[in-house]
């Protein structure tokens, strides 16, 4: 399993990490995958698409997951 850095950040909106972490090519195109439920936060679908994702927390998308740590 990979890793995201929130560096001095104390969060990070849930489809800028998908965004960032290349899982989709745009914004627009997270936010819809999103709104679909196709992304889970710690096991449970989130559709939520300025979720606030904190270290800790693990992202899982299209056979992709990520822990999120300080």
């Amino acid at each position: 399993m990979t890793s995201f850095s929130l560096g001095k950040f104390p969060h990070v909106d849930l489809c800028d990490l998908l965004k960032l972490e290349g899982w989709v090519q745009s914004g627009a195109q997270a936010k819809v995958v999103i709104a679909e439920g196709e992304v889970k936060v710690n096991g449970a679908v989130e559709t939520r698409k300025r979720c606030k994702i904190v270290a800790g927390q693990t992202v899982e998308f299209a056979g992709f997951r990520i822990t999120v740590v300080e």
